[in-house]
């Protein structure tokens, strides 16, 4: 079937045939790895770079906030630049980037060719995998493309861990970066097989909607990180600018910023439904806002975020922090989530045809959270590789049922024409539940780590309760001490301390550790029942 200005096939075959799709799930594998590989590395780089798992927690967050601003707006750079060139040119700068973070000597450096510069790559990329596929196939074709793009997605889940774990076990987390440069010099040489579609339009800027869409994102993201230090609602630090504190009501900058820009998200709302009654530019078509099924979709996806990113951060930081695994036996330790998450995605592309999306999305779901309470029940400091198949084994499963669907679920509820920018909103809401569910995952982490800790030496040594304000006052001052003294001086310390009150001081940490993860895990599996609530508003069957 062609269309006019773009040729569109239903059927086909041939490397030149899905030399298209090759192309937008490479693309697509490069985002997805450097995430997933990321997350595996950070207690290496933690220990590399001299800084401290907060600051690491910062710069995913500050990633996915990149990301998250800047895709819808990158979604509609389509509309004014060929999907070629502008892949290459995006290409480019995530090359800069990655560059920039295996060479970085330090934490600053890091932060902005990781968090800055890949971020806005990935940014601009994620978009153009979706416009690819739209742009070269309709009907099955793009069906199978589609389902092509979540086993992708599943890949990437499934090898990163097992990559970062190899480099920061037998090399180092750098070589991870390079050889995303190497993946980078792979995807350009395959755009020979795309199909230049140069626009011969001028389309005006919708200049209202992009900067309040972006400043919306922003202080919803910065919000979450401004609250692991400064608390979601009370606060435990001042917030100082300038010489004022800040504590507008008695309550935390954070929750403030995350009320502004939920504000802003619905002015930008607003503003779009008057620039369409004037008939001016949108950033997002109205008629994709309406779009109930695309909402539902929307919806699944940001709520699956929360509970994803909080899993890939929590696990590796638990198992290598608390258990003393390497960031190889992490790897192994996250393989059958990995390999049942690949293999389940790519085999259930088909049963649409027997199952309803729907259905096939909600039972994945029920899996997941069934696998997490599991992980839950056994989680403890002798957990082993071989008790941990099974409920990574579930998890990953569920995982690919509910991934291997979604796609081309949400994406089918848009015309064509409306591709691009329905791939930025799906992939902007993503990454900010990403960004949210990483920050909430961290502070919850370490507010349980350090407040077990706190609970249990105070048991110990005062043998006595004491009040929440103390409570409190005394996880702050530990997390500060923490993040302000270097690892020598932590051991330095303990070392000073009497046999048997080391020994203590280590029952006490271990213990706050496993109760920590507890509690995070438990939390991620109320997101997933968050995402199940989304999921029973997505159609029965796949829109035409």
């Amino acid at each position: 079937m062609i269309e006019t200005g773009s040729t569109k096939s239903e059927s086909g075959s041939g490397f030149e045939f899905w030399a298209p799709a090759v192309v937008a799930g490479t693309a697509l594998f490069l985002g997805v790895l450097d995430m997933s590989m990321m997350n595996v590395a950070v207690p290496s780089i933690v220990q590399d770079l001299n800084t401290t798992v907060s600051a690491m927690h910062g710069a995913i967050a500050v990633y996915s906030m990149v990301m998250a601003a800047l895709i819808i707006p990158g979604g509609a750079l389509r509309s004014v630049v060929d999907t070629k060139r502008l892949l290459v040119i995006t290409l480019v700068i995530y090359s800069v980037g990655t560059l920039l973070a295996g060479a970085s000597p330090n934490m600053l450096t890091l932060f902005v060719g990781w968090s800055i510069i890949e971020g806005i790559a990935a940014a601009l990329l994620l978009p153009i995998t979706y416009s690819i596929i739209v742009e070269n196939y309709a009907g099955s074709a793009r069906t199978k493309a589609f389902g092509a793009i979540g086993g992708v997605t599943a890949v990437g889940i499934a090898i990163g861990p097992m990559i970062g774990g190899v480099l920061t076990t037998f090399a180092t987390w750098r070589w991870g970066m390079f050889g995303e440069f190497g993946i980078v010099l792979v995807v350009l040489a395959l755009t020979r097989y795309l199909d230049s579609q140069p626009v011969d339009r001028r389309v005006a800027i919708d200049v209202g909607g992009t900067v309040l869409s972006i400043l919306g994102v922003v202080t919803i993201v910065g919000g979450t990180l401004l609250a692991g230090r400064y608390g979601w609602v009370r606060p435990l630090r001042p917030f100082v600018v300038s010489g004022v504190r800040i504590e507008p009501l008695g309550f935390s900058p954070a929750i403030w910023s995350i009320a502004l820009g939920v504000a802003l998200l619905v002015l930008f709302v607003q503003w779009e439904t008057r620039q369409a009654r004037a008939g001016r530019s949108l950033l997002i078509p109205t008629d994709v806002l309406r779009n109930r099924t695309f909402a539902a979709g929307i919806a699944t996806f940001a709520a699956e975020s929360l509970f994803l990113s909080g899993f890939m951060f929590s696990m590796p930081v638990f198992l290598q922090s608390a258990l003393g695994y390497s960031a190889f036996q992490t790897g192994l330790a996250l393989l059958p989530f990995s390999v049942a998450t690949l293999l389940v995605a790519t085999i259930s592309t088909g049963w649409r045809a027997y199952v309803a999306p729907k259905h096939i999305v909600q039972g994945g779901l029920v899996l997941m959270a069934a696998g997490l309470l599991l992980l839950v029940a056994l989680t403890d400091l002798d957990l082993t590789l071989l008790e941990m198949v099974l409920p990574m084994a579930v998890i990953g499963i569920g995982l690919g049922l509910f991934t291997g669907q979604l796609v081309d679920l949400t994406m089918s509820a848009v015309p064509s024409s409306e591709a691009s920018v329905a791939s930025g909103v799906i992939n902007s809401l993503s990454q900010l539940g990403y960004a949210f569910g990483t920050a909430v995952a961290g502070s919850f982490l370490l507010a349980g780590f350090y407040g077990n800790v706190v609970d249990g030496v105070t048991q110990f040594v005062a043998r006595s309760p004491i009040s929440g304000a103390e409570r409190r006052q005394l996880i702050v001052t530990l997390e500060d001490q923490l993040d302000t003294t270097t690892q020598a001086q932590q051991e330095a310390f303990v070392n000073q301390l009497p046999p048997a009150t080391r020994g203590q001081l280590l029952d006490v940490v271990q213990m706050a550790m496993e109760t920590a993860q507890q509690g995070v895990l438990l939390l991620i599996v109320v997101f997933v029942l968050l995402t199940l609530v989304t999921a029973s508003l997505l159609p029965a069957v796949r829109p035409r």
